[in-house]
């Protein structure tokens, strides 16, 4: 007999005008297997197609560049910035539709963390100050991250309006939303990050002038897609090229950041940490979920780490969150919903692969190497 201990799961939720049938969510996961020109194939189309026939409420996907400047981040990343890509998007939004899910296309500018530009044009940033750390090799880089290009006032506004026509195109390729990526040391991300971020203008100093431009972007957006058109920003303390980072204003940034970003119409906050449930800091008992929770009106997803459903169940009773965004367990069981909800024993999370990736994230699996989507036993 099925077990239904984990309920809460199955009930539906009301995302901006959208219901999901339920309150489980597709991560965001690198794929690299877009065309050179960033179209997607249909080996996509059945990577996504699988996870909305095994009952995931909505998909959201990996990171799709907004311009043909400077915003992509590696070679074999699909877009969201051209007609091309708006056509060769429709037909999996049409599928995974019909498999009675929501589709969210994720928009990401790489900012200080590019490692590949198939434009051939460099990377820029808040600053000229470079990612710390080293290139991910899956990503095709190595060695240090090269150094950005400091944004004028000019590039600020024509990134701010590359995610507003991204997000145009987005609906018109049938997408039910939009996630703006705040997180993991992308454009966004580096805005917000104190040690890449020194400008002396309305966008550095503070935290709330750090996440300005996001909550410029939240509103520019909203104004030009409308009510009925999801709006979603992703955020995290952690980054690709720091996963150690913590806000250094501790919780009093959190409030403060948070609060900014409430001022808007967002309809979601996808908080993503190496352990969703963790406390944020060390001297505060809450999590990055139960902030966005406390501080926030919006919807709350949370992800990192969850990988049973007692572990999902316990962040959608406790810890403020609406929805569990899932990776790891998600590529071993693209059913997961169907299988928790029959009570079907489920696969162990994939590891990363070897070669120093063993702390790797959901958000930064390469799920096209982990995941074979012809086989039937996942």
């Amino acid at each position: 007999m099925p077990d239904n201990t984990h309920t809460r799961l199955f009930e539906p939720h009301q995302l901006g005008h959208t219901t999901l049938r339920n309150r489980t969510v597709l991560a965001p996961m690198t794929r690299v297997s877009a065309e050179p020109d960033g179209t997607v194939s249909d080996r996509i189309e059945e990577y996504y197609r699988v996870f909305a026939a095994g009952g995931f409420a909505a998909l959201i996907t990996e990171g799709l560049y907004i311009d043909t400047e400077h915003s992509p981040g590696y070679f074999g990343q699909p877009g969201i910035a051209t007609d091309a890509h708006v056509q060769s998007w429709r037909k999996i939004t049409d599928v995974v539709h019909n498999e009675g899910s929501a589709i969210i296309a994720q928009l990401m500018h790489a900012g200080p963390q590019a490692q590949g530009n198939p434009f051939g044009l460099g990377p820029i940033g808040p600053t000229d100050k470079p990612a710390r750390g080293e290139q991910l090799p899956f990503y095709g880089g190595s060695g240090p991250y090269p150094t950005p290009s400091a944004m004028t006032a000019d590039d600020i506004d024509r990134t701010r309006q590359a995610f507003v026509d991204s997000a145009l195109r987005a609906r018109d390729a049938g997408f039910d939303g939009v996630e703006l990526h705040g997180a993991n040391g992308y454009l966004l991300d580096a805005f917000l990050t104190d040690y890449l971020n020194d400008r002396d203008d309305q966008y550095g100093g503070s935290p709330r002038n750090r996440v300005r431009l996001t909550v410029e972007i939240c509103e520019a957006v909203r104004d030009a897609v409308g009510e009925d058109f999801i709006v979603g920003v992703r955020l995290s303390q952690g980054k690709v090229s720091d996963h150690a980072h913590k806000w250094s204003g501790g919780a009093d940034e959190a409030e403060a950041i948070l609060t900014e970003l409430a001022t808007t119409t967002v309809d979601y906050v996808h908080t993503t940490e190496p352990v969703a449930s963790a406390p944020a800091f060390e001297d505060d008992p809450r999590s990055l979920a139960t902030l966005a929770a406390q501080f926030t009106n919006a919807t709350i997803i949370a992800n990192g780490n969850i990988n049973t459903p007692e572990e999902a169940s316990t962040l959608l009773d406790r810890n403020g969150a609406n929805l569990v965004a899932l990776g790891k367990p998600a590529l071993a069981n693209r059913n997961w919903p169907e299988r928790v909800r029959t009570d079907a024993p489920l696969n162990a999370p994939f590891v990363p692969l070897e070669g120093g990736l063993a702390d790797i994230e959901d958000w930064e699996i390469d799920a096209n190497s982990l995941l074979n989507v012809d086989d039937p036993t996942r």
